[in-house]
């Protein structure tokens, strides 16, 4: 029988294909077992999570002694848990190694479904558990800069669930730099030794961050796609629920997922904490990590577009620095839209929240809320988007229009508690996420 990587070659060219359960031996030497399923050849690869791969700052690196001079991980086991969007019976992992600063070795990988269904749990399902091959082999070595997909496997993965993917290092990666993503607002769980086949880790170190993990994808029906979600903090969940999943990307998809016609839509987060549009700051700026955190995505058919108050809150209170803040983000936008339309992705643009009072952003002058009003009217007026979230007048408060609802203000004037995302999430009109395709000369004004 041919491998798996031939067998998805020929999803393509059959109308129903039955794939029989038997071990098969790779041109490696490795051996792959596909078990009893069948699977429409009209079906594609969708990504169903996806977190924003980032440089590891000091005070986000793994506990000792996870973390030694020079090595990371080393005879290692980190467990970590997911929110998938949409579901299916087939999925595949990406790893990054994007800002390691030596190769990534990954010894063995297995996949599971966490006990309970629960977020940030260190216990699987014991009888969900299934190891995770690289072209064969069980394990693969991830290069500098790179990304690696592990081979399909079958897993009854249900739409909205939580993932459980577990790691072995046995020697480490060899840099004080790796890839991570520090906001996952999810508990990871970190003990010496292979673990990976273990049911539960109980009484092991944690974190609330996840490491090396970049993405989950599915084989799925062809008329499930994605909608990539570029943002900050507020997009990344700073003040939601810790193992909660209540993110507003979170709460959307809980709203897509009600209704038969959004049903199948996956919500990305490719967000972090403290990122900008036009310069680099906690991770790449948007304009670099556009190709790597958008269109390289799979079944990406639209781009939500929620960013820039880092932008003018880290720019010079100043009348002359906010303005040429102000220029620069709607060049940018004009950017993004251009490069997404190319793809044939339509960019629907957010609006920004308000920031009165917050001690960092907010100048006494009043500059940097100028620009802010001066970006949202762009956004609401120019017609540039192909649709408009009004996050800004959904959350400010009418009384004090330059500050957030108290009731939704989860207490640093800028970030937003679980009710506040949850009204942004209702802020977003379902039907943009429908069936309908771009009209045919899309993208050429």
């Amino acid at each position: 029988m041919a491998r798996t990587s031939a067998l998805l070659v020929s999803l393509a060219a059959a109308a129903v294909l039955t794939v029989t359960g038997v071990a098969t031996s790779s041109a490696a030497g490795g051996e792959r077992t596909t078990s009893t399923a069948r699977v429409a050849a009209a079906g594609h690869w969708v990504n169903t999570w996806t977190s924003m791969p980032q440089l590891t700052e000091p005070g986000n690196m793994p506990p000792a002694p996870f973390t030694q001079p020079g090595r990371v991980f080393a005879d290692s086991t980190v467990r970590q848990t997911v929110h998938v969007s949409v579901g299916g019976t087939h999925l595949r992992l990406r790893f990054s190694n994007a800002f390691g600063g030596a190769a990534l070795p990954l010894t063995a990988v297995s996949v599971a479904l966490p006990e309970g269904g629960r977020a940030g749990s260190a216990a699987v399902r014991a009888d969900t558990i299934r190891k995770v091959t690289f072209d064969g082999r069980s394990s693969t070595v991830v290069p500098v800069g790179a990304e690696a997909v592990s081979d399909p496997l079958d897993l009854d993965l249900r739409a909205g669930s939580n993932l459980t993917v577990t790691l072995y290092l046995a020697d480490g990666q060899a840099s004080d730099d790796i890839t991570s993503h520090p906001g996952s607002r999810t508990t990871s769980y970190m003990v010496n030794g292979n673990h990976v086949a273990d049911a539960d880790l109980g009484g092991a170190a944690t974190t609330a961050h996840w490491y090396f993990l970049s993405g989950v994808e599915v084989w799925s029906r062809s008329s499930t796609a994605a909608a990539v979600v570029l943002g900050d903090s507020l997009t990344d969940g700073r003040g939601s629920t810790t193992d909660g999943n209540d993110r507003w990307t979170d709460q959307l998809l809980a709203r897509l997922r009600s209704t038969p016609r959004t049903a199948q839509v996956a919500v990305l987060n490719q967000a972090a904490g403290g990122n900008r549009v036009l310069n680099d700051g906690l991770g790449p700026n948007v304009l670099a990590r556009f190709d790597r955190d958008v269109l390289a995505q799979s079944g990406v058919r639209w781009l939500v577009l929620f960013e820039g108050v880092n932008d003018i809150g880290t720019a010079a209170p100043t009348e002359a620095a906010q303005r040429q803040t102000t220029a620069d983000l709607l060049a940018a936008y004009d950017q993004i839209v251009v490069r997404a339309h190319a793809q044939g992705i339509p960019v629907y643009g957010a609006t920004l929240t308000p920031f009165g009072g917050n001690t960092g952003y907010d100048d006494p002058d009043g500059h940097r809320e100028a620009a802010r009003q001066a970006v949202n009217r762009w956004i609401r007026t120019s017609g540039r988007f192909d649709a408009v979230l009004d996050f800004d007048r959904a959350v400010r408060d009418p009384g004090q229009p330059r500050r957030l609802l108290p009731s939704l203000d989860v207490g640093d004037h800028l970030h937003l508690n679980p009710a506040g995302y949850r009204v942004l999430a209702d802020a977003v009109p379902t039907r943009l996420f429908g069936p309908d395709r771009p009209a045919p000369d899309f993208g050429l004004h």
